[in-house]
């Protein structure tokens, strides 16, 4: 075998592995900081956990923000699946901003979230650029691909959206209403007022966009 193919087998043998580490760091990384926050959560621990060097997550991330907006984008990736066109549900537009609605609240409202975002809203005071990390890895990353959903829909004709940004923030806000602060302050709501709360935000949207 030549050298250059010895190498090339080598580069493929390590793919996996290289892929295998990245994701039991990126796991380990996600659980602490959503379990202690950024601050408390240390490249040491997150290592140790993973089973690699320091020196590996290093070479793959660079610093401690890196590795924290990856971890975020690892909990955001089930919720941006909702918005690709692939995943969506057949059935009418209606029925799909209701998938979405529903999942977007059930997303935002689990308890690791609320603690997360709890614990990144009073580390931001201290350090104003995590806060923004968890913005762009999140939050904005979301907005942007529900967006591209709700321009996909009005190039079908099914919506009439002229400002997609604007009108995916008014549909998330309707979605969570009162019910996201309560659960913030300890109050738990019903799975009947989350679905009267999300079939409103629904017929509200598509009275103000719906292209029929």
């Amino acid at each position: 075998m030549s050298s250059k193919s010895s190498q090339e087998t080598q580069k493929k043998l390590g793919r996996p592995s290289d892929k295998a580490k990245r994701a039991a760091i990126v796991e380990a990384a996600a659980h602490s900081f959503f379990d202690v926050g950024f601050a408390a959560t240390s490249i040491e621990q997150v290592a140790a956990t993973a089973g690699v060097s320091k020196v590996t997550i290093y070479n793959q991330f660079g610093d401690k923000r890196a590795l924290f907006a990856a971890a975020v984008e690892l909990e955001c990736e089930k919720m941006r699946g909702h918005f690709t066109l692939e995943a969506m549900p057949a059935g009418s537009i209606r029925n799909r901003l209701t998938v979405i609605g529903e999942a977007m609240f059930l997303f935002l409202s689990r308890p690791e979230m609320i603690q997360f975002e709890r614990r990144i809203a009073a580390e931001t005071v201290a350090e104003p650029v995590i806060g923004e990390a968890f913005l762009e890895a999140g939050p904005w990353r979301m907005k942007r691909a529900f967006s591209a959903f709700l321009d996909h829909a009005s190039a079908c004709g099914e919506l009439d959206v002229p400002d997609s940004a604007l009108a995916a923030e008014q549909f998330v806000s309707m979605c969570k209403g009162m019910g996201d602060l309560e659960q913030r302050f300890g109050v738990p709501v019903s799975a009947q007022d989350s679905a009267k709360r999300i079939a409103g935000a629904v017929d509200v949207f598509l009275a103000a966009y719906s292209a029929n």
